[in-house]
């Protein structure tokens, strides 16, 4: 559960880093197109350098479950790190949905990013509760 948490994690981590390839496209496939524009008008590297600040967090999440599961080296603060994920992960899923139903603003895309924030944050729960034996393991 921790290896696909991280995989997952590295893997949306270079999707944004490839997405800016096609920012303005990316931006506005994920929603957050005129957010963006905005930002550039500040200055237009802000977009870019938000976007790799992301990206280097999802890079973090997924180490961190790789070195949960064992793969890499063992990260400092590991338990911490991986149940505060956990928590990031699981609060957005459950706050996108809770928020998209309280605004009537239920579109398939946010819904889907919540379900994956969800799925991602159980990932890492459910992983982390088992590794470090508070789930019998069987």
């Amino acid at each position: 559960m921790l290896k696909l948490g991280g995989y997952l994690n590295i893997i949306i981590a270079g999707g944004h880093i490839i997405g800016l390839f096609w920012a303005d496209a990316m931006f506005e496939v994920t929603g957050i197109g005129n957010d963006m524009k905005e930002l550039a008008q500040i200055n237009p590297l802000l977009p870019y350098i938000l976007t790799i600040i992301v990206a280097i967090a999802f890079l973090i999440f997924g180490l961190y479950g790789l070195s949960a599961d064992g793969k890499i080296k063992k990260l400092p603060f590991l338990k911490i790190g991986i149940f505060g994920i956990s928590g990031i992960y699981i609060f957005r899923g459950f706050g996108g949905l809770l928020l998209n139903t309280i605004q009537g603003t239920n579109s398939l895309i946010e819904t889907t990013y919540s379900l994956i924030a969800l799925a991602i944050g159980l990932l890492f729960l459910f992983g982390c509760l088992k590794k470090w034996t508070l789930i019998p393991k069987k």
